[in-house]
């Protein structure tokens, strides 16, 4: 068994991670919307946070109610409870990278989680 997976993502609407990379702690999503779409649904989450990255292009977000304009660059976080949905993508579309964990899992992080070989 190796330690690694890789794979290549196309450039299609959506890719989950979660089966392709064999993930166990978190799940990814790629996502790309074309100028003027949004997602036609509002969700949430039981335990698990969400974190954005916004890879390309521009749009909107509405979360518990409140537009949030986002733009390539842009990182966003949102609680479990927090009722989001893409809502508009900008002329040019949207590109993201969905990043979804468990929240309040993280106990250890860069060096104390690390173990270093001389």
């Amino acid at each position: 068994m190796t330690n690694f997976k890789k794979v290549s993502v196309a450039n299609d609407a959506r890719t989950e991670l979660h089966d392709k990379l064999q993930l166990t702690g978190a799940e990814i999503s790629v996502n790309n919307l074309p100028a003027g779409a949004g997602v036609p649904f509002v969700h949430y989450h039981k335990k698990n946070e969400e974190i954005y990255f916004i890879t390309g292009g521009k749009g909107k977000a509405v979360i518990d109610g409140e537009t949030v304009e986002l733009k390539a660059g842009d990182w966003l976080r949102i609680s479990p409870a927090g009722r989001r949905q893409f809502s508009a993508a900008a002329d040019e579309g949207i590109s993201y990278i969905c990043i979804q964990v468990r929240e309040n899992s993280l106990e250890e992080y860069t060096a104390d989680d690390a173990g270093i070989e001389q």
